[in-house]
């Protein structure tokens, strides 16, 4: 049995002291592949230095919302340098945030399509963060699939043009995001207790389109919410959505883990 977290930020403070450590967990916990994303220029570089030190994580570079300006400054062509990197399997994570409005919206959009843009350039699929601002995130991520479909950029050979990252949507969201040939993740938030949406949504979902996430350090699954998180959790989300979906534990780690490789482009023997 193998799992993936397709989302955990290794590279922040939080690990600085036991690093190694939460990878080996990770590894004993059958937590065979770790995907860093960066929300910065700075982490982007951090994230592909992470990559080549240690075998089992791979790296995202891009700028999160909250740091919209560097994907518009002579900075961002260190993230387009880095993004040809053969350790890096995704631009992320990119989007929108209008619950922290850390940034102008028109200038949070410039970034998020400017970014879109050079995925589809290198050929490599999206990771999308969303708060607040699903519809407006959806409709310039749906206008950039369909143009994406019309041309003949290396990314139409991948099997999903990305992933919605941390996803908290309704059903109807989850479909229209599939129908742009999507995924979806799922973390820590599908085993809390009040989660109700989230439980009834599950059940609904195809496995074949969930990946999983920690989005660690943040958001550990119960019984460890409020802690710090780590990938060596992972196990935890798949029991819940193993309940929710009424399947096994391995059904979720095959299902899931395929997707991951798949969509990423990981090196098939790592599974």
């Amino acid at each position: 049995m193998m799992f993936v977290d397709t989302h955990c930020h290794l590279n922040f403070h939080q690990f600085d002291e036991d690093r190694e450590e939460v990878i080996r967990r990770a590894l004993e916990a059958h937590v065979r592949l770790l995907i860093n994303p960066a929300i910065d220029v700075a982490t982007s570089h951090q994230a592909v230095e992470l990559a080549h030190t240690y075998e089992p994580v791979f790296a995202q570079v891009g700028v999160h919302p909250n740091s919209a300006p560097e994907a518009l400054g002579e900075e961002f062509e260190d993230v387009r340098t880095l993004a040809r990197d053969d350790r890096v399997v995704a631009v992320g994570e990119i989007g929108l945030d209008f619950y922290w409005d850390a940034h102008p919206r028109d200038v949070q959009e410039r970034a998020f399509l400017r970014q879109l843009e050079m995925a589809a350039e290198q050929g490599l699929p999206v990771v999308i963060h969303s708060r607040e601002a699903r519809e407006e995130t959806y409709a310039l991520l749906a206008a950039w699939a369909r143009e994406v479909d019309r041309s003949h950029v290396a990314l139409n050979d991948r099997p999903f043009k990305g992933v919605w990252h941390s996803f908290q949507g309704d059903e109807a969201l989850a479909h229209r995001v599939f129908d742009l040939n999507m995924c979806i993740s799922l973390g820590g938030p599908v085993t809390f207790k009040n989660a109700r949406d989230l439980h009834a949504l599950v059940p609904r979902l195809p496995l074949e389109r969930i990946l999983l996430e920690t989005d660690a350090p943040f958001l550990s699954p119960h019984p460890y919410r409020g802690k710090r998180n780590e990938p060596a959790r992972i196990p935890l989300i798949a029991e819940a959505i193993a309940r929710l979906q009424g399947t096994t534990l391995e059904e979720v780690a095959r299902v899931t883990t395929d997707t991951a490789v798949r969509l990423f482009g990981l090196p098939a023997g790592e599974t």
